[in-house]
């Protein structure tokens, strides 16, 4: 008998593989040359070195070892890169498929608009996926009663929308994203006719904002738990047969109060998984942020190729698909796609152990989040302890099937009041939630943390990416968010890193060498903010009061500084091109990784070491997702928006100038003393790469008259500061 057909197969990356093997062996052999040089400063007192400030140099060196680290950490992802092919049609019959739980997360209706919602809640439920088997949850953490009513009128177009999709076979099964795409259907009345009627849901969804009166008196941090399973309404003329076809939708919403923690998406997470938990409890689970829509309709059966396959499914965890956007420019200032991270770092991971849980467009198991403590014959009291004392839900730890309240649709007032009795906000207290069962709450990076744990304990996970984005969503277009996003996330990564989840540290660990390597740079890469705000101050400082802190372009040494910084710039470059990137990209990820060291790394991991010592409580803010014309506008036409807070911009502005002062008095020193260029060329070619790198702060600051400028008072009081602080002060405490 032949062995059934594979569901899919793994390609390796054999000479992507061999180019940045032997690029780590040359990188590393020149570093070790830079040591050298470097060491020796301490160890002789010689013409060249005599009068040379020991400080200095001891920063520089420091400095250039820990980006050294941080950059080895960085090679562990090169180490085997692989993709992966899927066969869905050689998947079983659909009696034969898992049912899906597929939990959508949103938090407040003014950042995240209620009809981007609706149509993420749209395109779940017409998933090409068994009706009866897939079951849509919405968790509001904002209790708002727009979004309620949102839901009700999703369910109602979704009686129109869903049907269309199946008959017509439609692929784009997001209602806007259909409806403003310019592919001409043969089915073109059909199709006009529904877009009028989707045109009349819209208007309806964002009439629900001004024409529904709130009397709850709730706030999005005060509320009661509110679980509702949207029904049809009963004076509906659709055909109940149609009705039936639908997949369940169900709204959520947690309690939440002031004096009690909520633990931000995590909570949300294990609310939803206790509340599915006793409505369907379905084995595999999709998590999807409220923008990130569902682009490709199979993305469920191609999950389930990893999920069904015997050879690996006992003990993999999850299936992680890249996140993708549809609002991306041609010129993407922001490196918004995160190319780096899904083509590269995340195929490096799929080599090991499988990539890191990312916050969205993953299915998992089920059983992998409830830890060691659901095995067969487990006591009930024991499971009670851990899991809560929700009778219905232990039941449901201890038989996986979807409970039969659910089969018909019965929302009964017994089910709905225990969902709720799983939804409040002191469940969870005196037990493992958040510890040892669901989402773990130590850090604001809830998905990161959970995912190593995982791993840790010997689960595994897979990555899938294809020509085709299984699910879009809306990327950060303006400045403000991205620095604020990015202070979110390295205050999350970092929290972990210096915790007892440290990856060097934490164990028993099942996890291979190579995949804590990799862990440990998502932990630490935010303290790079030490090494970049060190090679932007102190060599041009140092320029200013004519001290070398490198060789001299005749000394031989000189080559082994060209040769690093040439093998950084070409595998950067390689990468770029290999994955879909451009020159232009190249320039935009550089000169992003400049500003988020300078700014949210540095604020992030601050904010890490404040929370780690009891100074400060953790805290969250929803990404903006509501399009501003003017924002969109110049992110459109490549121009950076520079209307965010003066922490952000006064140390890039201060850098700036500290740089442009520092080039200028450079090329001065260069032309009235002689050597002089020959000793400070390489300081004087970083403060040239810093400004040219920085272009856009200059054009902001001088040239532009837009709204998007960089205010003058930022300009002048980040001058004063660099003066004060760098020209008078920085330089004299070099000096030692």
């Amino acid at each position: 008998m032949e062995d059934p057909k594979p569901l899919h197969v793994c390609h390796v990356h054999k000479s992507s593989i061999i180019i940045s093997r032997l690029h780590t062996f040359l990188h590393v052999l020149a570093v070790a040359f830079l040591v050298y040089f470097r060491a020796r400063f301490f160890f002789q007192n010689d013409v060249e070195t005599r009068g040379i400030p020991t400080l200095p140099w001891l920063i520089l060196s420091v400095s250039e070892l820990l980006l050294f680290i941080i950059w080895l950490l960085d090679q562990a992802f090169r180490w085997r890169p692989v993709s992966r092919t899927v066969f869905p049609e050689r998947l079983p019959e659909d009696d034969k498929l898992p049912a899906l739980d597929v939990f959508i997360f949103t938090a407040d209706p003014d950042r995240e608009p209620t009809l981007q919602v609706m149509n993420t809640v749209l395109s779940a439920m017409a998933l090409d996926y068994p009706h009866d088997k897939l079951h849509v949850y919405l968790s509001d953490d904002g209790g708002s009663a727009v979004t309620l009513n949102g839901m009700r009128e999703a369910w109602r177009f979704a009686k129109l929308w869903i049907p269309f999709c199946r008959r017509f076979e439609i692929q784009k099964r997001c209602p806007e994203a259909y409806f403003s795409s310019l592919v001409d259907d043969e089915f073109l009345a059909e199709k006009e006719k529904l877009k009028e009627k989707y045109q009349l849901f819209k208007e309806r969804v964002k009439g629900i904002k001004g024409s529904f009166a709130d009397t709850s008196g709730s706030t999005g941090k005060d509320h009661p738990a509110v679980i509702e399973v949207i029904h049809e309404d009963p004076n509906d003329n659709t055909e109940q047969e149609e009705v039936a076809m639908l997949p369940q939708l169900v709204y959520v919403s947690r309690e939440k109060r002031p004096s009690h923690p909520h633990h931000f998406k995590g909570g949300a997470i294990n609310v939803l998984l206790r509340v599915s938990g006793v409505m369907s409890n379905s084995p595999i689970i999709l998590a999807l942020d409220c923008d990130m829509y569902c682009n490709d309709p199979t993305s469920a059966r191609q999950a389930m190729c990893f999920h069904l396959d015997p050879k690996i499914s006992s003990s993999l965890a999850f299936v992680q698909f890249p996140q993708r956007f549809h609002n991306i420019a041609s010129n993407d200032i922001y490196d918004s796609q995160l190319r780096s991270t899904f083509s590269l770092m995340w195929q490096g991971l799929d080599g090991l152990d499988g990539p890191v849980l990312s916050g969205t467009g993953f299915f998992i198991k089920r059983v992998s989040l409830y830890g060691s403590f659901v095995q067969e014959g487990a006591d009930p009291m024991e499971l009670k302890r851990h899991f809560g004392p929700s009778n219905e839900f232990i039941k449901s730890l201890l038989q996986y099937k979807k409970p039969s309240a659910a089969n018909d649709r019965d929302s009964s007032d017994t089910l709905l009041q225990e969902a709720k009795f799983l939804a409040s906000c002191t469940y969870g207290s005196g037990t493992k939630w958040g510890e040892e069962v669901g989402f773990l709450h130590y850090s604001v990076a809830e998905d990161y943390l959970t995912g190593f744990t995982l791993q840790s304990k010997g689960w595994t996970s897979v990555y899938l990416s294809s020509s085709k984005p299984q699910f879009l969503g809306s990327g950060v277009t303006n400045l403000n968010d991205l620095l604020t996003q990015g202070t979110r996330w390295s205050s999350g990564l970092v929290e972990v890193g210096i915790s007892k989840f440290c990856p060097f540290v934490y164990g028993p660990s099942k996890m291979s060498f190579l995949e804590r390597m990799c862990y440990g740079n998502l932990s630490f890469f935010p303290l790079r903010f030490l090494p970049l705000w060190c090679f932007a101050t102190v060599p041009q400082l140092c320029l200013l009061t004519g001290i070398p802190l490198y060789p001299e372009v005749s000394n031989s040494f000189s080559i082994i500084f060209l040769f690093i910084f040439v093998s950084s710039l070409a595998q950067h470059s390689y990468e770029a091109f290999i994955t879909g990137g451009s020159f232009r990209s190249l320039i935009n990820e550089t000169r992003l990784w400049m500003i988020k060291s300078i700014t949210s790394h540095l604020y992030g991991s601050f904010d890490a070491f404040m929370k780690r010592i009891g100074m400060r409580e953790a805290s969250f803010l929803p990404t903006n997702k509501v399009d501003d014309d003017d924002r969109v506008k110049l992110y459109e036409n490549g121009l950076y928006d520079f209307r965010t807070s003066a922490v952000f911009l006064a140390p890039l502005v201060t850098l700036v100038i500290l740089n442009t002062v520092s080039f200028l008095v450079g090329i001065a020193r260069a032309v009235l003393v002689a050597r002089d260029l020959d000793k400070m060329f390489v300081q004087l070619f970083i403060s040239l790469c810093m400004l040219v790198i920085n272009y856009p702060i200059i054009e902001g600051m001088v040239l532009r008259k837009d709204k998007g400028r960089i205010p003058a008072s930022i300009t002048v009081l980040s001058a004063m500061f660099s003066i004060i602080v760098f020209l008078l002060v920085g330089s004299r405490f070099l000096m030692y």
